[in-house]
């Protein structure tokens, strides 16, 4: 073993656990510190977390104990390295069958250094090499199943030890996105107000009296544009925009999903009913309960598929609502909303009327393809069957986010 003496280190030992997470936790932080103000108002907060967790997320060790292996040489070896029971001269060496196990795993080699939460005091002595652990046994007069015994045992002892360092890195791993999440929020809301723009741009929707009881609506007055302007990546500084307040984007999601519902639930008096038509039932329930900004803004509807809620000339919400003629169509209907869109973190909805006799394959195919557009960034999550949010980009920017729920109604004609 005299050969390898330099590669050999006890398994799992050599670093603090704890000091290494601390260390990879600062450098994740750090990261976020050292961007300058434009990089961080500008950024796409969801691709830049995405990325901070590629760079910073632990991959835990894999170890495959099932492939383990040995081969076999004869080596000269010490007398001090011989049982007692021994008859030799000291400084001398003796040729004696040595075992080497190989262990593959795969991961990062230093892992194998890192002392977990719960450890062994007393761990094999080990070398790595080629993604392999290795470790040998050498036969002094041993039978062959005492042989298989001690390796099983120094197995044993390497794959436990893995998994412990493998739960402690989990913990760490489940804890990063909210860390850095955190994190980020707080440098961009201390930037915020270092501009002076948290209070820059509200521009306050209220609660009309007197509405219709039959949909759900929001309970008290809040804003429709909200002062948290998703950022863009630019060398020529930080414009403040308006977004549409979460809140309120969830509010209006919910009335539109209540009518389409009831469009389900009555198909003999909604059937066969053009796009337009329906368009204009929804924005009957919509108006109603909202009174608009306070510069007048409300909804409205453009053509005749699409309701708009719109401020300074851009628009801040669109809905676009088709009848299903297949994938290329849907596609395409996503295509036609994103030119609308020209605020970041703007907000969008696709309702689609589906004729077909099965609405279960129109709903597999909307969940396997909307990943093909172009624009795509991310599944967020299914609200209910017929209702999913996902994230996409602007026309040409990455870093200008489009929140795109699309809702699926069964309506033959």
């Amino acid at each position: 073993m005299s050969r390898y003496g330099h590669n050999i280190f006890s398994a799992f030992s050599e670093l603090d656990g704890f000091r290494v997470i601390e260390n990879r936790k600062e450098q994740a932080l750090q990261a976020i510190k050292s961007q300058t103000d434009d990089y961080i108002l500008n950024v796409n907060k969801a691709e830049y977390i995405e990325h901070l967790l590629s760079e910073y997320w632990i991959q835990p060790l894999e170890i495959y104990r099932e492939q383990l292996s040995v081969s076999v040489e004869e080596r000269m070896i010490l007398a001090e390295r011989h049982p007692n029971s021994y008859w030799v001269e000291s400084g001398r060496s003796y040729p004696r069958d040595v075992y080497m196990f190989h262990l593959p795993f795969t991961g990062d080699s230093q892992l194998l250094k890192v002392r977990a939460s719960t450890y062994s005091m007393s761990p094999p002595l080990i070398m790595v090499a080629s993604q392999e652990v290795r470790f040998e046994i050498i036969n002094f007069n041993k039978e062959a199943h005492a042989i298989k015994s001690e390796a099983d045992n120094v197995v044993s002892l390497i794959v436990s030890q893995n998994q412990y360092l493998t739960n402690d890195l989990a913990k760490f791993n489940d804890s990063l996105e909210a860390l850095l999440s955190q994190a980020f929020d707080d440098r961009k809301n201390q930037l915020l107000k270092k501009h002076d723009v948290i209070s820059a741009l509200g521009i306050p929707v209220r609660k009309a009296t007197g509405t219709p009881s039959t949909f759900s609506v929001p309970a008290k007055r809040t804003p429709v544009i909200s002062s948290k302007p998703k950022p863009e990546v630019t060398a020529k500084g930080y414009k403040p925009e308006p977004t549409l307040d979460d809140a309120i984007y969830r509010q209006i999601l919910k009335i539109i999903h209540d009518v389409g519902k009831q469009f389900e639930r009555l198909p003999s008096t909604y059937a066969g009913k053009d796009e337009e038509h329906l368009r204009d039932h929804i924005l009957l329930i919509l108006e109603p309960n909202f009174e608009g900004s306070a510069t007048g803004e409300t909804f409205n509807k453009k053509g005749k598929t699409d309701i708009l809620l719109r401020h300074e000339n851009s628009n801040v919400f669109v809905a676009e609502l088709k009848y299903w003629h297949g994938k290329k169509g849907y596609l395409e209907t996503i295509t036609q909303l994103l030119s609308y869109l020209t605020w970041r973190d703007s907000k969008a909805a696709v309702v689609m009327f589906v004729p077909n006799k099965e609405l279960s394959m129109v709903l597999e195919t909307i969940k396997n393809s909307t990943s093909e557009h172009p624009n795509h960034l991310g599944f967020v999550k299914e609200i209910e069957e017929g209702w999913y949010q996902f994230r996409f980009h602007i026309n040409g920017d990455l870093n200008r986010e489009v929140h795109i729920a699309v809702q699926a109604f069964h309506l033959p004609r």
